[in-house]
């Protein structure tokens, strides 16, 4: 996926795991907490309305950290993870 659009997110399945990877945890990185860790990431889209977050983890289950990780919620950190118009951007589920 290039950029991340209303359309794109609006014909996805509730739930779906549409992006992934990872980084580390740092400045430089999805500084989260710091720790020079590699931290995994999954962008999912929402259950009812075409929402979406990405949330982390340091376990690389991608299914555990759709669960259980934390989400991601700084702007600078959203649109590096996940390139996407403003539109979709309002879309994220803070």
């Amino acid at each position: 996926m290039n950029i991340l659009t209303t359309a794109k997110l609006e014909n996805l399945d509730p739930g779906t795991i549409f992006a992934s990877g990872s980084e580390i945890d740092n400045s430089d990185g999805l500084n989260m907490t710091g720790s020079g860790r590699l931290l995994y990431w999954v962008a999912v889209r929402g259950q009812g309305m075409p929402d979406w977050a990405i949330y982390c983890d340091f376990s690389s289950d991608l299914e555990f950290i759709k669960a259980s990780g934390q989400k991601v919620g700084l702007k600078r950190n959203i649109v590096k993870l996940v390139p996407c118009t403003d539109s979709a951007f309002k879309m994220y589920r803070l």
